[in-house]
């Protein structure tokens, strides 16, 4: 019995485990590698046609998301997986391949005209369908055969709905060893879902360690309260609110708020509306209430038994076609417009900031984590104008923030997870989190009495005989590192670009002298640069 170690080392995505087990090849996961890569991860060590089973703890895809390459690559095995993670993954997994598709195509329209070879995407609609097809779902705390000598259960991880954290026992001979992989562990008292649940015993730990060296800071808003004052100054002004979100999750969270804020009429003097705005949301939603009965918390299933959806509510519309989302703005009632993506980097959420940026009445209110260079943390970071469908759109509507919210368990909660194990397992890997964080939350874990280390990918570990067989150092990816630090400076200049542009449109107006030594200034440092 042998654990490698192949992705999210020393790294935030790119999940993924191989686990060779009494005749068995079985992958912990595949997922995909998002934002800034630094170290390299390992190959599949097997062909995926030998791949005999994945197991895989929830469907955000950079746990979930190369699946449709293995399937692509010929793995004809089975994915194990809850019931809720197996229907997300089923419209999770055909958008991830339709963006694929889709810029696949928009680079071979330009590339056509530049005589370059074709693109070929990651994978297409095909390979994400068979994917889906392999999908095998249980319920949370059955504990089911995987092959002869393996045995699997799935554990409510409270991160997102159908998330888990995964046991699994493999007996060869004489030998019995118990594996626990965390998934990720979700954050307490979030709306909807359970907290997550507590193992007791293990031989070896696979630890998330994503906020491993932080907590989220302060006491937990009341969300609710923040979200009602946010609406009622809104609409007050005669503004629409306009909150970039992601689909799966997130989403339904503030559905859940906008539903308590309408019952207990906590916005006043307006008849507002809620738009949800995203097919993948809507798809998204629907399956929350399908898989409520297993995977919603006590308060919620409360509201159920008495008829009320805790995600619906009058008022709700949902938008899915293009011409239902493009009304959106031509409606003049007072409205909340739910969009994706989350960072404003695509998708319908950009045609709502184009209409209502401008407006010194509107708010644009952001729920979730901006990442670097998105057109998200400009806005978030004070940007005067953003570029949108080759337009420079003024930001002056109000810019507000739900800070807080996340779906991972911080440091305290990480600790509290661990923690609960009723003896010290024999040893604990540390994985899924910044490489600092890796090697600073193993550092605290052996402080308490843990056999802790965060292995980098290719490192290889005898589960028998309790000993490392390989061990791998983290191999940076020099020319990709280089090259997004190299795009990072080059953002600075877009940046300071447009804030020439600003500092241009404001001094409209201004003298012909001064005017004409300001374009004298821009005209010589165009020249020296220009060359």
């Amino acid at each position: 019995m042998r654990l490698t170690f192949l992705g999210a080392t020393h790294e935030v995505t790119g999940s993924c485990f191989y686990l060779e087990a009494c005749g068995a090849k079985i992958l912990v996961e595949y997922g995909m590698e998002q934002g800034v890569d630094r170290f390299e991860n390992a190959p599949i060590p097997v062909a995926a046609g030998e791949i005999d089973h994945v197991l895989l703890t929830h469907a955000h895809i950079d746990h979930s998301g190369k699946l449709p390459v293995l399937t692509k690559q010929g793995f004809a095995g089975q994915i194990h997986a809850t019931d809720a993670t197996t229907d997300l993954c089923g419209i999770m997994l055909r958008d991830s391949a339709h963006i694929h598709e889709f810029e696949a195509e928009w680079r071979n329209r330009k590339g056509k005209r530049a005589d370059r070879e074709p693109f070929v995407p990651l994978y297409t609609m095909e390979d994400a369908e068979a994917a889906i097809a392999a999908f095998v779902p249980h319920p949370y705390n059955e504990k089911f055969e995987l092959v002869p000598g393996v045995e699997v259960r799935f554990i409510d991880a409270g991160h997102l709905l159908g998330s888990a954290s995964i046991e699994v026992w493999v007996t060869e001979e004489t030998v019995t060893k118990k594996l626990v992989f965390s998934g990720d562990i979700g954050n307490l008292n979030q709306p909807i879902i359970r907290n997550p649940s507590y193992i007791e015993e293990a031989d070896y730990i696979l630890t998330e360690s994503t906020y491993g060296n932080r907590n989220h800071a302060g006491e937990r808003p009341d969300y609710v309260r923040e979200l009602a004052a946010i609406m009622q100054r809104t609409f007050d002004r005669g503004g629409n609110l306009v909150i970039p979100s992601f689909a799966v999750g997130r989403t339904q969270e503030m559905l859940y708020f906008l539903r308590e804020i309408r019952e207990k009429n906590l916005v006043t003097g307006h008849d507002y509306i809620v738009y949800m705005d995203s097919p993948l949301a809507v798809s998204a939603t629907n399956i929350f209430g399908e898989n409520g009965m297993e995977c919603y918390d006590e308060e919620t299933m409360a509201m159920i038994r008495q008829g009320v959806n805790p995600i619906s509510f009058e008022g709700l519309r949902l938008a899915v076609s293009s011409e239902e989302s493009k009304a959106i703005n031509f409606d003049p009632t007072p409205k909340v417009i739910i969009s994706a993506s989350g960072m404003c980097e695509a998708g319908r959420i950009k045609h709502h900031l184009k209409h209502n940026l401008w407006r010194k009445e509107s708010t644009v209110l952001f729920v979730g984590y901006q990442a670097a260079n998105t057109t998200g943390r400009a806005i978030v970071e004070g940007a005067e104008s953003v570029m949108l469908f080759g337009e420079r759109i003024s930001v002056k509507a109000e810019i507000a923030q739900l800070t807080g919210m996340s779906g991972h368990a911080d440091h305290d909660g990480l600790l509290a997870w661990i923690e609960h194990f009723t003896q010290k397992p024999e040893k604990v890997f540390v994985v899924h989190g910044d490489a600092e964080v890796c090697d600073a939350y193993a550092e605290e874990l052996r402080e308490k009495g843990f056999d802790a280390v965060a292995p980098y990918s290719g490192t290889q570990f005898d589960l028998a005989a309790g000993e490392f067989t390989y061990i791998a150092d983290g191999k940076p990816i020099k020319k990709d590192y280089a090259t997004q630090r190299a795009e990072n400076m080059f953002q600075r200049l877009v940046a300071a670009g447009k804030r020439l542009m600003d500092v241009i449109e404001r001094n409209r107006g201004g003298t012909n002298k001064n005017l004409a030594k300001f374009a004298s200034q821009i005209e010589s440092l165009s020249d020296k640069w220009d060359q």
